[in-house]
This record gives C-alpha cells, sequence and structure tokens, in this order.
C-alpha cells in the first residue's frame, strides 16, 4: 500500500506521527469506451462552450452556477483566503460510545500507521481506545475539504472513518409513516419467528460478487478464445404474496429446510384461523381443478374405446364376408349342371 497523507494525531499535549493509508478498494471491472470497429480508445477534448476553443487545465477555474445562465468564477486566491486548515493534524474533539455514531454517518475508511519514533504513543491511544470501549471524534482536513471522522480499532490498528455531516443526511419524507397501518400479533410473532430461524453469525467471507466473477468469466474466456460457459440461472423471485401469514410461513419453512432442520408438521397446530382455513379451501378446489381434467380424459379414452368396437365388428364381417366370397363362387361352379356333348 502506498500513503495517501502524512500528518499527526493530536490527543491533548501528546501528538503521534501516522501515514494514511486508503483501508478500502473497489473490485468492480472497469471498462475503457473505445470505437467498435477497430478498438480505439475514445478521447474527450475539453472545450469552452462560448467560444469553442480547446482550454489547457491551466486556463480551468471554478464556476458556481447561480441560475440564470450567470456563473460566480473563484480563483486560487478566493480559495486561499478560507479557514481551512493548513496544518497536517488529527485533532481529537471528545470520545464517544461508538453506538451513539449512526453508521449512516460513515463514508470512508483510512488505516493508520505510526510513523519514527511515534509507535509508543500510538499504542498507547490504541489501548486506551479498546480500555474505554469509546471511539474518538475527529477533525482532519483531507483532499481540500475539512472533515469529521471518527478513530476506532480494527485488528490492533488505528481506523479513521470520515463521516458526513449532519445536513448532508436526507429526510425520509414518505407517505406511509403518516399512515395508521397496523400489524397484526401473529403477523408480528410469525415475523419473529422468520428472523429467530434466519440468525447466524456474520462472515463477510462466505459472500461473494456473483456478477463480477461471471463478467470476469466472460473476459477471460475471450481473451483466450474459449466457448462462454453460461453461468447457471438464478432462482426466480418470488411473486408478491397477497396473504402475508401463508408467505411469511412458508419462508419459515423454508428457512429451517435450509439449516437442516425438520419442517414443522400440522402446519404449527392450533385452531383454524380465518386465513389456514382459505388457504385449506383453496389447497382444495386446486386439487379437484387438478383432477376433473384426469376424469375428463379418462371419459374420453371410454368414449374412444365404444366408438372403437362397433367399427372393428363391421371391418370384422367384411373381411369374413369376403373371404367367404371365393367359396361361395367355388361351390355354385360344382352345382351347375354340365352342358351335353
Amino acid at each position: 500500500m502506498r500513503a495517501i497523507w502524512k500528518g499527526a494525531v493530536s490527543f491533548g499535549l501528546v501528538s503521534i506521527g501516522v501515514k494514511l493509508y486508503s483501508a478500502t478498494e473497489e473490485k468492480d471491472i472497469r471498462f475503457h469506451q473505445v470505437h467498435r470497429e477497430d478498438g480505439g480508445r475514445i478521447r474527450y477534448k475539453r472545450t469552452c462552450s462560448v467560444c469553442g476553443e480547446e482550454v489547457t487545465y491551466d486556463d480551468i477555474a471554478k464556476g458556481y452556477d447561480i441560475g440564470g445562465g450567470e456563473m460566480v468564477i473563484l480563483t486560487d486566491e478566493d480559495f486561499a483566503d478560507l479557514p481551512l486548515t493548513s496544518s497536517r493534524a488529527i485533532d481529537v474533539l471528545e470520545f464517544v460510545p461508538a453506538e451513539q455514531v449512526d453508521p449512516i454517518l460513515y463514508n470512508k475508511a483510512y488505516f493508520l500507521e505510526p510513523e519514527g519514533t511515534a509507535t509508543k504513543p500510538y499504542v498507547l491511544l490504541r489501548d486506551a481506545l479498546i480500555d474505554s470501549e469509546r471511539v474518538a471524534i475527529v477533525k482532519v482536513a483531507l483532499r481540500q475539504r475539512e472533515q469529521l471522522a471518527t478513530l476506532r480499532v480494527r485488528e490492533g490498528v488505528l481506523l479513521l472513518n470520515t463521516m458526513l455531516w449532519p445536513d448532508e443526511i436526507r429526510t425520509p419524507g414518505f407517505g406511509f409513516l403518516d399512515e395508521d397501518l397496523k400489524v397484526r400479533p401473529p403477523e408480528l410473532a410469525m415475523a419473529s419467528s422468520l428472523i429467530d430461524s434466519m440468525t447466524g453469525e456474520f462472515e463477510p467471507d462466505v459472500f461473494t460478487d456473483d456478477y463480477r466473477a461471471a463478467l470476469q468469466e466472460v473476459i477471460d474466456a475471450k481473451v483466450e478464445g474459449r466457448e462462454v460457459v453460461q453461468p447457471e440461472e438464478a432462482e426466480e423471485a418470488p411473486a408478491a404474496a397477497v396473504d402475508l401469514m401463508a408467505a411469511l410461513k412458508a419462508s419459515v419453512e423454508r428457512a429451517k429446510a435450509a439449516r437442516g432442520e425438520q419442517p414443522t408438521r400440522g402446519g404449527g397446530g392450533g385452531e383454524p384461523t380465518p386465513i389456514s382455513s382459505a388457504r385449506s379451501a383453496q389447497k382444495a378446489a386446486e386439487k379437484k381443478a387438478a383432477k376433473a381434467p384426469a376424469k375428463k380424459t379418462a371419459a374420453k379414452k371410454t368414449a374412444e374405446k365404444k366408438t372403437a368396437e362397433p367399427a372393428k365388428k363391421t371391418a370384422a364381417k367384411k373381411t369374413a364376408a369376403k373371404k367367404a366370397e371365393p367359396a361361395k363362387k367355388t361351390a355354385a361352379r360344382k352345382t351347375a349342371p354340365r352342358k351335353s356333348a
């Protein structure tokens, strides 16, 4: 890894020299835009929409659109006068319980490595955070922007998590929040049972990006000139359930089966509810509907058999009559009187 920032953690009167490293990396497969005919890269020129001339980076400034086609242009001198600290310091503001920090605030993560002789105070701060079960709220200037962040410990290393400012979190103003929706106790109990049946220990290594793996297989096959093997089709998502309780019960049984547990016999027992009665009636109707085609098929075969029998008898009579004709002719010849000479 390559350090992207060097500075110090300011902890009271203690200063801890550190290096900053990106703690995460995206594994997305990236593509270039190319010409379909010859594979040449597509390049874009930086041109001015007013004069049409190509512009170099030195002639590019930052502009803020105030609407109505008007633009305020800011220069390097304007940014230099802003109250953004130029010191490379991570200032510890306070220590708070980790559960008080809403995860929605977290943005990017960075590892901190002690630099030079700062190893001992680094380990001191790390162990103090672990012992207090708290995280440090800090301020730091990164990428020309002052950011709020937390310092916590992960696998023996200090981890800096930059955070969004509170006014950057949107308010979910959805209409259903004002509706008076009530969940019935049996539905809540069944949903809790489903959660219990699907509860486990979070092990991130067991989850994989199947889409990226399949896409990489397509790319590798094209490079090696192999035939692309189509991945297995994903299981179809179930249709939206009208019967919520039925869907929850089916989900519980499915989760138990996936964990190797025996399914509940007798549908969980107890007196039939309106929903369970409706389900039983629906199953009976489906069973009856399934038997109806079978009866029709059997009746059709019987009718065909009855129709075929007279036809067979008629055919047999015709065959017998046809066979009897030569015998009649022979008998007639013998019976006919001989002509006298």
